[in-house]
């Protein structure tokens, strides 16, 4: 038995190009396409973990570790659209190799990169100009702004890596090579632990550029990252075969991939514009202090859950592939399973939050203020892991068969016109300030999978043609 089940994570860890994800057992097709997607999904959090580490022990401990949060939760509607685009290259990828049609899936994965490098130029461009109103819009201080404006201008100018390293990786994972979207990641995030401490504080003729540091080293990591998708795409080895030639514009393809894209990054951009006006909302109830403290919590929050969203992606691969098949039966055992197995590691991990949090954030902050609101955010916000966890699954099942409109209206109510309104009413009408905002998550998260629950019972995914 344990010879099997080494066998299996050797497997994964791999990459298993001649597993047939259609017809295997399906306990295994989910251990080979979770364990290196939670594996990948770690390395995307520890990237804001490094950065928050080594800022965190900087003078300006509190304004670096603000600017840090804050970016990333601006660098979320980045993180929206390249995953609602890879959404759709991992659900086109994956119904073509279902349908035993690689050169198909190829194309589309080009069309999709194409549209990523379009859309993020302009992105970039707006944020190099406006950084320091940005951090000011978010709520920073003058001072504080003032202070991270290099970190942004190099983030956002730089931000085509990441949209690269989510939508490249989607097209793996759509493929079922979820162990190279993993091996670039790790590749980044070694680059970015060498250089971090390097290019924050100094070394030898190489000047300590501070919180700008991160900044650069960081870019440069995921840079590095996105080389390595690239030599293995177009080396013609894989599953999917990348040619020169496909890089032409196929409007039809755009189209097609749009009207799937197009949902799928509104209904993150809806998830992430609530986080954003959430951090807004702490810190001008909380302060710097405050929104340092819920910034803290967040980054490891999402240390935690970015690995559920990577086992739970496991679904999307089997639902596209499956259904590219015509084994609707199949996809539906295989969201089951992986829900189950994502309920055991997200309620692992509610234990651990809720019991050593001081510990685990002690390493983040030396600001007593600042660690004692953030001990009381994760503890507070953990309450709701194992919902977390059903409802990533449910997603990434409407998103794999295509059905991109389902969660973004779930989201939309969800978010908007539930979780906002709670978490002001509770912040600012009830005068409980952070502590109002960070009940308003679990509270709303648990009703936004009791929604996905019933809208995937209804069974409207089964039918999306792709």
């Amino acid at each position: 038995m344990f010879s099997r089940i080494f066998s299996t994570i050797k497997m994964a860890l791999k990459g298993e190009a001649d597993f047939d994800y259609t017809s295997g057992k399906i306990k295994t097709a989910v251990i080979l396409l979770a364990i290196p997607m939670v594996l990948e999904m770690m390395m995307e959090s520890v990237f804001a973990l490094v950065d928050l580490y080594f800022v965190g022990h900087l003078e300006n401990s509190s304004f670096a570790v603000q600017t840090v949060g804050l970016t990333e939760s601006v660098l979320t509607i980045i993180y929206s659209l390249a995953i609602g685009i890879s959404m759709a290259a991992t659900a086109v990828v994956a119904r073509r190799i279902g349908e035993k049609d690689p050169v198909a899936a190829a194309k589309a994965g080009m069309q999709a990169i194409l549209i990523a490098v379009a859309v993020n130029t302009i992105l970039s461009i707006f944020g190099i100009i406006y950084a320091t109103d940005i951090l000011i819009w978010m709520g920073s201080s003058q001072e504080s702004a003032i202070y991270g404006t290099s970190f942004v201008q190099i983030m956002m100018g730089g931000s085509v890596s990441i949209m690269l390293l989510f939508l490249i990786n989607g097209i793996f994972r759509g493929a079922g090579n979820a162990a190279i979207a993993m091996k670039s990641l790790m590749l980044a995030n070694g680059c970015n632990i060498i250089l971090d401490p390097i290019l924050i504080n100094g070394w030898g003729s190489i000047p300590a550029y501070g919180l700008t540091g991160a900044a650069i080293a960081t870019t440069i990591g995921r840079s590095i990252g996105v080389i390595y998708q690239m030599y293995h795409l177009f080396n013609g080895k894989g599953v999917i075969k990348m040619m020169v030639a496909y890089i032409t514009p196929d409007f039809d393809q755009i189209k097609a991939l749009v009207k799937i894209a197009a949902p799928g990054v509104l209904q993150f951009v809806i998830a992430s514009c609530s986080w954003i006006f959430m951090a807004n909302l702490v810190a001008t109830t909380g302060g710097d202090v405050g929104s340092a403290g819920y910034q803290t919590a967040l980054r490891i929050m999402m240390f935690f859950i970015l690995p559920a969203w990577g086992l739970s992606s496991a679904a999307a691969t089997l639902v596209g592939q499956n259904l590219g098949a015509k084994q609707i039966e199949r996809a539906e055992k295989s969201v089951m399973v992986t829900a189950k197995y994502n309920v055991i590691f997200m309620g692992i991990i509610m234990i651990v939050t809720l019991t050593a949090a001081r510990p685990i954030i002690t390493l983040f902050t030396n600001d007593k203020a600042v660690l004692d609101i953030a001990v009381e955010a994760i503890q507070i916000m953990s309450l709701g892991y194992v919902f977390y966890g059903i409802g990533m699954v449910l997603i990434n099942a409407f998103n794999g068969a295509g059905d991109t409109w389902t969660p973004t209206k779930i989201n939309f109510f969800g978010f908007w016109l539930f979780q906002i309104p709670l978490a002001y009413f509770l912040a600012k009408f009830l005068k409980m300030g952070p502590t109002g905002v960070f009940m308003a998550v679990p509270i709303a998260e648990t009703c936004i999978t009791i929604a996905g629950y019933i809208l995937y019972k209804k069974g409207k995914w089964k039918k999306m043609v792709v």
